[in-house]
C-alpha cells in the first residue's frame, strides 16, 4: 500500500515591509515539533518565506564559529538572514557571494525580543541562489499580486488569520497594498538590471518559475517533513 509523504510547508511570497512587521508567532497544535508560523499582517500564516532582492552586505558575526549575516534589499525594505553551522549550504553561499548580487532566498521566519521589548524579525535561510534581474522583476510582480490579494481578502468573513492579525497587530493591511503598488510602479519606471556588468548569474527557472505559494520554491518537489 502506498503512503503519501508529508508535504513541506508552503513558502509565502512577502515583501520586507510586511515581513518585518510579522512579530507574532504561533503553533497550531501542542506537539513539541509542531511547525511555528509567523502571522503576516495581511492575514496569512507563514512557516516559510520566499523572497528575491539585492544582497548589499554580508558579515561573519560569529565568535567561535562562522555565523554569517546578510542584508538583502527589496523595493520596500530590508531582510536580514543569518546562517551558521546548522545551515551549511546557505552559510557557504553567503561566504562566497560578493555584494551587490541578486539572490533568491527560501527560509524560515525567526523572531527575537531585544532588551527594550522590541521584536526583531529575521530569516534562517534554507537556500540562497544567485539569480538575475528578470527573476527579481518577476518576483516583485508576483509578490505584489499576492500581497494585494491578501489585503483584499482581509475583511472576508471566515478569514481566520485576518481575525488573528486584527487581534495581534494595530496595523492597516492597506499599508502593505500601497507598498506593493509602489513596488510595481518602481518596476515600471526602472531600467531593469541595476547590477548590469557585475557578472552575476543564476538559474531563474529553478528559483522563480517553480517558486509559488503552491510549489516548493527551492526548485525541489514539495515532499518533505515539516520542520518546527
Amino acid at each position: 500500500m502506498s503512503q503519501s509523504a508529508p508535504t513541506r510547508e508552503v513558502a509565502r511570497r512577502v515583501f520586507a515591509t510586511e515581513f518585518n512587521d510579522a512579530g507574532f508567532t504561533f503553533t497550531e497544535s501542542d506537539d513539541e515539533r509542531a511547525p511555528v508560523y509567523a502571522l503576516l499582517p495581511t492575514g496569512e500564516s507563514s512557516n516559510r518565506v520566499f523572497f528575491v532582492g539585492t544582497l548589499t552586505e554580508k558579515e561573519d558575526v560569529g565568535e567561535d564559529a562562522e555565523y554569517w549575516r546578510g542584508r538583502i534589499v527589496d523595493p520596500t525594505g530590508t531582510f536580514f538572514v543569518y546562517a551558521g553551522q546548522y545551515q551549511p549550504e546557505a552559510a557557504s553561499k553567503l561566504r562566497d557571494l560578493e555584494p551587490p548580487a541578486y539572490v533568491a532566498v527560501v527560509g524560515k521566519p525567526r523572531t527575537y525580543e531585544t532588551d527594550d521589548g522590541t521584536v526583531r524579525v529575521s530569516v534562517r535561510p534554507e537556500s540562497i541562489t544567485e539569480v538575475d534581474a528578470n527573476t527579481r522583476d518577476r518576483w516583485v510582480a508576483e509578490t505584489a499580486k499576492r500581497t494585494i490579494e491578501r489585503a483584499a481578502a482581509f475583511d472576508d468573513e471566515g478569514n481566520e488569520y485576518a481575525r488573528m492579525a486584527r487581534e495581534e497587530y494595530d496595523l492597516d493591511p492597506e499599508t502593505y497594498k500601497a507598498a506593493a503598488l509602489s513596488a510595481l510602479e518602481d518596476l515600471d519606471e526602472s531600467d531593469g538590471d541595476e547590477l548590469a556588468g557585475d557578472g552575476s548569474e543564476g538559474d531563474d527557472t529553478a528559483t522563480d518559475d517553480t517558486a509559488s505559494d503552491d510549489t516548493a520554491p527551492d526548485g525541489s518537489d514539495s515532499a518533505g517533513t515539516p520542520e518546527p
